[in-house]
């Protein structure tokens, strides 16, 4: 199953660059978020694994991300005509996914965020999932996207929603 998911943040690419890339801030922006730690190299460079934890409702899911690209390396001095490149795999509960996320200038104080998502199931009940719900994948991609957004442009953070 592959999607693509996109949204524009009025912030220039570089710091957003640097929020999407700063661990401190994913609990503030991943709804469900429970652990995002290093199991081997420095967080968000190409190589690093982590294991990732997530809580949704009384399901819990755990698998292993693999930072497989990171473009440019240094995220302060970015040139103006280049685009930032985050890659990375999540392995884990019957299912890979593999995204792809481009950081684009659309304006001088805005960022153009697009992001292409792939899912493989190899459980029969993920396989069933992907089946009947595919739009659940594409939704919660769109939803930390809007998260995010809100917490880059306005500070919120989705701890503290209620509901």
């Amino acid at each position: 199953m592959k999607f693509t998911v996109s949204t524009e943040i009025a912030l220039p690419r570089e710091r957003v660059a640097q929020l999407l890339a700063d661990p401190a801030h994913m609990q503030k922006w991943i709804r469900g978020l429970v652990v995002h730690e290093p199991l081997s190299g420095a967080h968000g460079h190409v190589g690093t694994t982590s294991r990732v934890v997530m809580q949704m409702g009384n399901q819990t899911f755990e698998g292993t991300e693999t930072v497989t690209r990171r473009e440019p390396v240094d995220l302060h001095g970015i040139p103006k005509e280049s685009v930032v490149h985050f890659e990375r795999e999540i392995v884990g509960g019957g299912m890979s996914s593999i995204v792809r996320d481009r950081l684009t200038e659309a304006g001088p104080q805005t960022t153009l965020w697009q992001s292409e998502n792939e899912y493989r199931f190899s459980g029969i009940l993920m396989r069933l999932v992907g089946l009947l719900m595919p739009g659940a994948f594409r939704k919660q991609s769109q939803q930390h996207m809007q998260d995010f957004k809100a917490f880059a442009e306005q500070g919120r953070d989705v701890r503290d929603a209620t509901g």
